[in-house]
């Protein structure tokens, strides 16, 4: 692959939900229209991260992502929870783009005047008169379906659909322009830089779900030419195109509608039909429903491999590591569908997205600071691949920032991922500690 194939897998990947909704709920519940530099402060953590990756993925290119990272450099006990962080990732990643999915697909429909049931549209809310949200379910076992099929979704198809969803960013943003009244910008930061509520610090912890995949970049180190050029390029490259069109979205998007009034489940396609521009509202909802699609069939993907490479070294039930006859890990695809159809279909959104971002932190804080056993470790030879610049100085202010984002995600955030992360030491130690195949070998 290319620098720009790269890239245009890094944004594949990482504008899905989060240009079409964050951009929406994030401001009215924490940012206003602050949540402008709250997109760029979460740029600038993940861009330190995104390069101790792509030294990661230089000295080490080998499936597993953080997982294999982990357990290489710090041993198998944090490459397992790195590992039980990834499966949090993207398990509740999906989840939450399942659950935006079934909202946009409602509004799409609501285009032709086809009415869904409430009793089957949202999460498991009797207050709301909601029970859970058919449309999440399905979509999630019909990618399961297809990846099942052997349906291997390539490069060329990714990059058109990839082009496809910039331009119909770029017309939202161009059609947009016309209806900004500045006042809706009044008061700028309603919750301050930091506040209880959230503030601009709040927001940038909520929207770092908005750059989840550019670490799926990272992973495909392996067929890259020329990986210690090419690498830094597609991750950088990927995190830069990514803010441009992610600042550009929340510019217009308060400038249309006051923020209060954007904590819709379809916040982009809101705004337009805000403005009766019902026509580009439909489309915006197409190009929302194939930006989600793409990126929940490389998550799927993703998530099914490392659950697959986390049973093939015993740390999880045997069957999980198994491959069939074609040589695809079946028994990981369908528990991990069974899984992300439950939380999609039942849990609200905004507890899956802040789930979503204390998985992906908690790796990021490690591969950060695992650069420096990383360049100690005589036995990984990277020499001619990329490294990091101005080490060991990055290495530690990405640590340190991840940190500082972590300080800002919400108490109950805390609770859940404390319970997550409790059940996966009982399972190591309860059974992975005594099937691991790299205990055995050593």
């Amino acid at each position: 692959m290319s620098a720009f194939d790269l890239i245009a897998l890094g944004i594949g990947a990482v504008i899905g939900t989060g240009i079409f909704i964050l951009p929406g709920t994030v401001a009215a519940t924490k940012a206003g229209p602050g949540i402008i530099i709250s997109f760029i402060v979460a740029a600038i953590v993940c861009s330190t991260a995104a390069m101790c990756y792509a030294e990661f993925a230089s000295a080490l290119p080998v499936a597993g992502s953080a997982y294999s990272y982990g357990n290489l450099v710090f041993g198998e006990i944090i490459g397992w929870i790195l590992g039980w962080a990834l499966i949090l990732e993207y398990v509740l990643a999906v989840a939450a783009v399942s659950s935006a999915w079934g909202a946009y697909f409602q509004s799409f429909l609501a285009g032709f005047h086809i009415g869904f049931p409430k009793a089957i549209s949202g999460p498991f809310m009797p207050s709301q008169g909601t029970y859970g949200n058919l449309i999440a379910i399905i979509i999630v076992i019909l990618i399961s379906w297809m990846l099942n099929q052997g349906m291997r979704s390539s490069v060329r198809l990714n990059n058109i659909i990839v082009v496809v969803k910039i331009g119909i960013i770029l017309l939202f943003i161009v059609v947009g322009l016309f209806y900004i009244k500045p006042s809706n910008w009044h008061p700028f930061l309603p919750f301050g830089w930091h506040s209880h509520q959230g503030g601009v610090l709040g927001g940038a912890a909520a929207v770092f779900f908005a750059y989840l995949g550019f670490d799926a970049v990272s992973s495909s180190a392996a067929e890259v030419k020329n990986p210690k050029k090419n690498m830094p390029i597609g991750i950088i490259g990927t995190l830069i195109v990514a803010t441009i069109l992610y600042v550009g979205v929340s510019i217009v998007l308060t400038g249309m509608v006051s923020y209060t009034k954007l904590n819709v489940s379809d916040p982009v396609a809101f705004a337009l039909q805000f403005v009766h521009l019902n026509w580009v509202a439909g489309i915006i909802s197409l190009g929302a429903l194939a930006g989600m699609f793409t990126m929940m069939v490389t998550m799927i993907y993703s998530s099914s491999r490392l659950i697959y490479s986390i049973g093939r070294d015993g740390l999880l039930p045997k069957f999980l590591g198994k491959l069939d006859k074609k040589g695809s890990p079946r028994n990981s695809m369908i528990t991990i569908t069974i899984i992300i159809a439950f939380m999609g279909g039942f849990v609200p959104l905004e507890q899956l997205t802040n789930l979503v971002n204390i998985g992906t932190l908690i790796a990021f804080l490690f591969v950060s600071f695992g650069i420096i056993p990383l360049r100690r470790n005589k036995e990984i030879q990277n020499h001619h691949g990329y490294q990091v610049p101005w080490y060991p100085v990055l290495p530690i202010v990405s640590g340190f920032l991840c940190m500082l984002m972590l300080s800002q995600l919400q108490a109950e955030t805390w609770i859940a991922s404390g319970i997550w992360f409790a059940f996966g030491l009982v399972l190591y130690f309860s059974y992975g500690i005594r099937h691991s195949q790299l205990g055995q070998n050593s």
